[in-house]
């Protein structure tokens, strides 16, 4: 068994380090989006506007890190904050326009390079891997919420 656990401890290394080749080959069109601005611009087009405290919650970092982070993607045009029409000493962040067509431009070419990537895979083993890659995010997802 510790065989396999170092196994995939060492395959996620490389893993991360690959993604990492993807975000950085992903970032040098015409808007620079870093990792964090990423992230945060997938989880509103994926889950809707939002408060900024759900962030930090589902990142695992301190708010003022997720405020200076949304601060960046309202300077640049990508989000932009109204006030909580439930609780007006709130807001509720969201993707603008424009913000909704660089991610969109962002996400296929990312998904280009992955069909590139993975172009002499068979359609049963990209399905299991996106599978399993579900199952191990649900499962991490588990683990923090009773860390």
């Amino acid at each position: 068994m510790a065989e396999v656990d170092k196994q995939i401890e060492q395959q996620m290394t490389v893993l991360l380090r690959r993604v990492q080749r993807i975000h950085v080959s992903t970032s040098e069109g015409d808007v620079y989006l870093d990792r964090s601005a990423y992230g945060i611009m997938c989880r509103l087009a994926d889950e809707g506007p939002q408060r900024l405290g759900s962030f930090a919650t589902a990142f695992g970092l301190d708010p003022s890190t997720i405020t200076r982070q949304v601060q960046a993607l309202e300077r640049t045009g990508l989000a932009a904050r109204t006030t909580d029409v439930t609780d007006r000493r709130a807001s509720i962040l969201d993707l603008t326009d424009e913000g909704r067509e660089v991610l969109a431009r962002t996400r296929a070419y990312r998904r280009q390079r992955l069909r590139d990537a993975m172009s002499d895979w068979s359609e049963e083993d990209k399905t299991e891997i996106a599978r399993l890659l579900s199952k191990l995010n649900t499962s991490l997802d588990t683990l923090f919420e009773h860390a």
